[in-house]
């Protein structure tokens, strides 16, 4: 299904919950509305699915507005955070619900159940009730019933909140997969920016209401547009008087700067790929993440962070390394530029 939404706005009371809300989704693109918790992304889902209707704007499926069918007329499916399943029935019984609702022969339910419990891995599930399930199994039950009737869109709000760490990683990988089999337009909502990056096509992130920027995970990883953005996905400092750290100068004396982990290297004299560039800084602190280090350091009055890999000699804290920040995010309040370290130049040769 493709999707196009047109200026969509919608409050509750005085809270305005969506702002001239407008993005088109090609047909099979799996989408995740990414954003803080109380930022609109659910308000959206639910006027795509019918069950909220927006006070101004159009939502158009395949060329047609659709802002006033009810959801069962929409060919949506629509997975919900806490599963939704019927307690008293089982795992085949959940997965027909739909299809028996739409008056389907015996035969042509037993038909497609199966094929929906093979494509999910719930086979020799299919006796059991919701509370003899995992949650991850659960929510493949939820899945598979919003799939049954060959719906045209797939609607998930925070499918994977209620599962634990370890399973909810397991299911990421199914859900991409399973959606790439199937082939079928699919919005997920989400606050998890892993979660985002790894399983969606392209990401929308929503902040008070509005769209602050669509684009592939890449795309708004690497070149955020707004403030916001630059500040919300991946880990981030915010710095003011950038200009008084060597390659960025005074020319952004008034500016202020988001500055990534990735973006510093941290080290002593012979690591540092570019000396030239680099502070003298002070180790603050050093956490260990599992697979590197991440580590807090100060220099000239400023707090920064870096990572550094596991293969490289411990820090501790106290000890003095050289700082080279590569580039910043430097922004006001209308956009964001990428700066790169104007010192960077040929490396310095290391002397062995």
């Amino acid at each position: 299904m493709h999707i196009t939404v047109n200026n969509l706005n919608k409050s509750f009371g005085s809270f305005q919950a969506s702002k001239n809300i407008s993005f088109e989704i090609e047909k099979g693109k799996l989408i995740g509305l990414l954003g803080p918790s109380g930022g609109g992304k659910t308000t959206i889902l639910r006027m795509l699915a019918g069950l909220e209707e927006p006070d101004t704007g159009d939502i158009i499926f395949h060329g047609a507005k659709v802002n006033h069918l009810p959801p069962q007329e929409r060919g949506i499916g629509f997975v919900f955070q806490n599963y939704a399943l019927f307690k008293h029935m089982s795992v085949f019984d959940n997965i027909a619900f739909g299809l028996t609702v739409k008056k389907k022969t015996k035969q042509e339910i037993k038909t497609r159940v199966t094929e929906l419990i093979e494509l999910t891995g719930l086979k020799s599930l299919e006796s059991r009730l919701p509370h003899q399930l995992s949650g991850g199994q659960r929510q493949r039950v939820a899945f598979a019933r919003a799939l049954a009737p060959e719906p045209q869109l797939l609607l998930l709000d925070e499918p994977f909140a209620a599962i634990d760490a370890k399973v909810r990683k397991e299911l990421r990988t199914w859900l991409k997969e399973m959606i790439d089999r199937v082939g079928i337009t699919t919005i997920f909502v989400t606050h998890d920016q892993e979660e985002a990056v790894e399983v969606a096509d392209e990401i929308m992130i929503i902040n008070q209401g509005a769209l602050e920027q669509k684009g592939t995970p890449i795309e708004i990883y690497k070149n955020p547009q707004t403030p916001f953005v630059a500040g919300f996905v991946g880990e981030s400092t915010h710095l003011d008087h950038i200009n008084e750290l060597k390659g960025f100068g005074a020319s952004f004396a008034d500016a202020k700067a988001i500055v990534r982990p990735e973006f510093v290297e941290v080290g002593s004299e012979s690591e540092i790929s570019f000396l030239s560039a680099a502070e003298k800084g002070t180790v603050r602190n050093v956490f260990f993440r599992g697979t590197n280090w991440q580590v807090d350091v100060e220099v000239k009055g400023h707090r920064l962070f870096a990572y550094r890999s596991m293969e490289q000699a411990i820090l501790h804290p106290g000890d003095v390394v050289y700082v080279l920040i590569h580039r910043i995010y430097l922004f006001n309040n209308e956009q964001t530029l990428t700066v790169e370290n104007s010192l960077k130049t040929d490396p310095m040769p290391v002397h062995i």
